[in-house]
């Protein structure tokens, strides 16, 4: 699970990158809103979070991480694209709940991590 989380980390550094490309050739900030969060909850959060399921393998097998896993990974895609599609006001107010649906399924989802690594990662004496 960790190296699937680096490499989906990746996607979004990607995407996040190419954001941001675009709003400094177009002078048009109106995503900085989602450039930002790809690139924190989608690039940093995923690739830290995949480095400590590899680290630590036993984080990985738990319930709590494929919870994350697949909340994290529903979440943040469903927020995103709302938050962009409520800028540039496609539909009207409507994506904005939807929006802050897909945030809170992404903070429960990180809730779990957090709730792994403080349950599940021990101190080994040697």
């Amino acid at each position: 699970m960790g190296i699937k989380l680096m490499k989906i980390g990746v996607v979004y550094f990607l995407i996040g990158i190419l954001f941001g490309l675009y709003m400094s050739a177009t002078h048009e900030f109106a995503l900085k809103t989602v450039h930002v969060h790809l690139n924190m909850l989608g690039w940093m959060s995923l690739s830290l979070a995949g480095i400590f399921y590899h680290l630590f393998p036993q984080l990985a097998q738990t319930t709590s991480a494929k919870v994350h896993f697949w909340l994290h990974n529903i979440g943040l895609p469903i927020m995103m694209i709302c938050i962009a599609l409520a800028i540039y006001d496609v539909g009207g107010e409507v994506f904005f709940p939807i929006a802050t649906i897909g945030g809170v399924v992404t903070v429960i989802g990180v809730c779990f991590f957090g709730y792994n690594v403080l349950k599940h990662l021990k101190v080994e004496s040697k």
